[in-house]
């Protein structure tokens, strides 16, 4: 494992979609000494920017090889379709991939959603990027199928989406080279998890001060036991001042030497 010392700021990396304001702030809140540097990055990027080193962690679109990669998923996006807002689609609130079958439905070359045969018809050639698919959209070449933190981000006034519920759906999920596990990574995986503050996941601690003290409180077994007899007066040929005080014969017998149970003996 890499020491935390080697990286003075930790870099996070993320694909199109991903909003990483809310785990930001909070490492901005925990950590004010680490700057986190964003970096972004396409799906087709985003593995080699982790293998080559240029990121420490990222919020990437599953599956990545796990051979290499340490992964964690998040959560999975609703599946939508972009359409102009005047198109028939939007009568409804919801449609399934049967309604798309009439439509020219655009396959970008950046496509997440990993179908093994895109609905509808085929445009006469595939888009580059998402951008260039919503800007055919927008001029009523075709509808797009896409996650819908996609939709929101090339959003237009002209444009809308809805809900496509059978389609596939992209995962979302924290990757980092399972090689280099840092104190800094655990310290992002504990805020991309929701951990408190004060959780001691992730980071090695000393036992709370109390746990200590508690521990001491505990019996001790052997001599200790002979101390607690000796003071109470029980124990059997314990401590001289144990057995002086009930142990002495009509004389007011035991010696400084702890025999006062040898002469009642002798007179009996």
């Amino acid at each position: 494992m890499t020491d935390s010392a080697d990286s003075p700021s930790f870099r996070l990396a993320y694909v199109p979609g991903v909003t990483p304001a809310k785990w930001v702030r909070i490492w901005a809140e925990r950590l004010p000494d680490t700057p986190l540097t964003l970096l972004q990055a396409t799906p087709a990027e985003a593995s080699e920017v982790l293998r080559e080193g240029a990121a420490d962690a990222a919020f990437v679109r599953l599956p990545v090889d796990r051979t290499v990669f340490s992964a964690i998923p998040l959560y999975t996006e609703t599946t939508v379709v972009v359409v102009p807002r005047d198109h028939l689609i939007t009568a409804a609130e919801e449609v399934t991939v049967a309604d798309l079958a009439d439509e020219v439905v655009l396959h970008p070359l950046d496509d997440v959603l990993g179908w093994e045969r895109p609905p509808g018809e085929a445009a006469f050639e595939r888009p580059a990027t998402t951008e260039d698919a919503i800007e055919l959209v927008a001029a009523n070449i075709g509808v797009l199928v896409v996650p819908q933190s996609l939709a929101r981000l090339h959003h237009r006034k002209d444009l809308t989406y809805r809900t496509v519920v059978d389609a596939p759906r992209s995962d979302i999920g924290l990757a980092w080279p399972e090689d280099a596990t840092t104190e800094l990574v655990e310290d992002f995986i504990g805020i991309v998890r929701g951990r408190t503050v004060n959780s001691t996941r992730g980071r090695a601690q000393q036992a709370p001060a109390t746990e200590r003290k508690g521990e001491r409180r505990k019996p001790q077994s052997g001599s200790g036991a002979g101390k607690g007899t000796a003071a109470s007066g029980r124990g059997r040929g314990g401590g001289a001042k144990g057995s002086g005080a009930k142990g002495g014969g009509a004389k007011g017998g035991g010696g400084r030497r702890g025999t006062g149970g040898g002469k009642p003996r002798r007179r009996s």
